[in-house]
């Protein structure tokens, strides 16, 4: 490849302290593009089905975009890769900050970490050199103190780490991998893959240059998306964006019929109400606590905010504006307005390292079964987990995040409590074990497909088809969509692996294909977008078959898809034919429906499944 790529990755076995380089290879880079799209496709090769994802056998993977460092705008996430141990199926988890350019910039494309270590360590890159260190005095510290210490210790004041707090230490199948403190790669339990090999933090330093095809072409693309977010016709959202974050229309979303309330069983404006919903706007909440904006790395909307919270029962410095999903979840889930007590949850689950949207949902689920009487207040200890009890929701978020009481049964997620206590299964909201996020496919039924059918399940950042069905008459016709589906779905695709974040969308359409010509000297058509979908879709799909896992034999939860309609609302009368939409986008993608594999003749076309082929075909 002529720019974009370090062309190398590091291989790091905990059991043995061994540290390898290894080639990226053009083919591996043109086939899969970057992202969960190599970590796919290594993790593939190097693990066998059944493996224990809390075992020394799971390959956790951090892999970079060929954006990432090359001074592409908006071009700041990696991705997190590895077998959940939520859900027992392929995982990829998506972050942004700093971490991804920086790995870059330290000089390698990808780090997978296998074996596990005996006793805490965390892997330090220092511009292309990288050794094991011990952590034995970083372990049992929060993700701000980590931070600090190892800053401290390496003398480098600038560096970026990606690690886990006592969540991921204690094996919480909530735990997220954490950078910057706030940023969180968070769904299906990253970090507590990484808990289990003893890994505290992969920590990394980099000023080396990351080649680019055509500078100048890149500053030109740049000039384009910059005037785009401040002239084009997408600026006003833009703007709006960059001044509040995805918080800015969380009442309207909760109102709209877009965010699931009380444990998915209520109707926003009926159960939560119009004054309480806009409690929780990030207007509202800015005025009171917000210091100063953030931005991720070359990002010009910079759509976060650090927050003050000066007094009252939760005063806290140095934390940060919540983000939507984080206020559905301990907002609307749990019929609680109280703005302070998000921002605390917040800054807990970013201390401690839990995924917000899967902590606060299983919080909910607890709500739901104390209500029904299959939770006691003797069993939580004296917290009386009702509807809208802001104390009760911070006290017990506290103690899943110390991992004591009540607590530690919570912090197994939803579906291992439920499991646990052999009870409260009929509330769970979850597909694959994984809390669903905060938008409702009754509302946009795109949703239905991808939470469903998605490799990584219950992800409201992959598919395609929702980002345009708010008002459209047609959005309920189910027939036909697997083209349309499969489009939009492919473009998603390509910005995920590229390392853009998602809202670069809000500034221009393919931005990822417009990047990828002068950064990588790839110009891709959209045969060759489709195709890259279909291996890098198809590869996870693959890894899930491969684990005796078909999507078609698991169940939505039926509240997402109206099972039985809602009789009131604005998504009254609504039931989404889920099994429709993943029909249609399974013959899209030439997938077999009754087996759910990849067409053997589709893959041999792709070229670079040779692998996958073996796997599901052997003779």
């Amino acid at each position: 490849m002529k720019g974009g790529y370090t062309g190398k990755m590091l291989f790091v076995n905990l059991t043995n302290s061994s540290i390898e380089e290894k080639e990226l290879t053009d083919d591996l880079a043109r086939n899969f593009i970057g992202g969960y799209g190599i970590g796919a496709k290594v993790l593939f090769s190097m693990m066998k089905p059944g493996v224990d994802p809390l075992g020394p056998d799971n390959v956790l993977g951090f892999v970079t975009g060929p954006l990432n460092g090359t001074g592409a705008f908006i071009g700041g996430r990696y991705i997190v890769v590895c077998k959940s141990p939520t859900s027992g199926t392929w995982n990829d988890a998506n972050s942004g900050g700093f971490f991804g350019p920086e790995l870059k910039k330290a000089g390698y494309d990808a780090v997978f970490v296998t074996g596990a270590s005996q006793t805490p360590v965390y892997i330090w890159i220092d511009n292309g050199k990288a050794e094991i260190r011990d952590a034995s005095k970083l372990w049992g510290k929060d993700t701000v103190e980590t931070l600090e210490i190892l800053k401290e210790e390496t003398g480098e004041r600038r560096l970026r780490a990606s690690l886990i707090g006592p969540a991921g230490e204690n094996l919480s199948l909530m735990a997220a991998v954490m950078n910057e403190e706030h940023r969180a790669a968070g769904r299906g339990g990253p970090g507590a893959v990484m808990g289990s090999k003893k890994l505290k933090a992969l920590a990394v330093r980099g000023t080396l240059d990351v080649p680019v095809a055509d500078p100048e072409k890149l500053r030109e693309v740049n000039r384009a998306i910059r005037e785009a977010a401040q002239k084009g016709p997408t600026a006003p959202l833009v703007k709006a964006f960059g001044q509040l974050g995805t918080g800015m229309g969380t009442g309207a979303n909760a109102l709209s019929g877009d965010t699931p309330v009380k444990n998915w069983g209520g109707v926003g404006i009926v159960d939560f109400g119009e004054e309480n919903a806009h409690k929780l706007d990030a207007a509202v909440m800015d005025q009171k606590y917000r210091t100063k904006k953030y931005a991720c790395a070359n990002c010009i909307i910079g759509c976060g905010a650090d927050y003050e919270v000066k007094d009252g029962k939760w005063p806290l410095k140095n934390t940060f504006r919540p983000e939507y999903e984080t206020s559905g979840a301990f907002g609307t889930m749990m019929l609680n307005s109280d703005a302070e007590s998000v921002i605390k949850c917040n800054d807990i689950c970013n201390r401690y390292g839990f995924d917000t949207i899967s902590m606060g949902c299983t919080v909910a689920w607890a709500m739901e079964c104390y209500e029904n009487g299959l939770i006691t207040k003797e069993d939580t200890g004296g917290i009386e987990l009702t509807w809208g009890n802001a104390d009760a929701i911070v006290e017990m978020t506290q103690a899943i995040a110390e991992n004591k009481g009540f607590g530690k049964i919570l912090a197994l997620g939803s579906s291992g409590a439920a499991a646990k206590l052999g009870k409260g299964s009929e509330y769970l909201q979850t597909v694959r074990g994984i809390e669903l996020p905060m938008h409702d496919p009754k509302l946009a039924p795109g949703y239905a497909r991808t939470y469903y059918t998605d490799p990584t399940p219950g992800r409201h950042v992959k598919g395609g088809t929702q980002t345009n069905q708010a008002g459209r008459p047609d959005k309920y016709i189910f027939e036909g969509t697997g083209s349309k589906d499969l489009r939009m779905t492919c473009s998603n695709e390509i910005l995920q692996l590229s390392g853009l974040c998602l809202f670069s969308s809000f500034v221009m359409r393919d931005m990822a294909v417009k990047l990828l010509e002068p950064v990588t000297g790839l110009l891709l058509d959209q045969d060759e977008q489709i195709a890259i979908l279909k291996r890098t879709m198809g590869i996870r799909h693959a890894f899930n078959l491969r684990e005796g896992i078909n999507p078609f034999a698991i169940e939505m939860p039926k509240r997402a898809v109206g099972d039985p309609p809602q009789s009131e609302g604005p998504v009254k009368d609504v039931t989404i034919d889920y099994k429709l939409l993943a029909k249609n986008f399974f013959e899209a993608m030439e997938w077999d429906i009754e087996t759910g594999k990849p067409k053997r003749e589709s893959l041999e076309a792709l070229g670079g499944m040779e692998d996958v082929i073996e796997a599901l075909y052997q003779k």
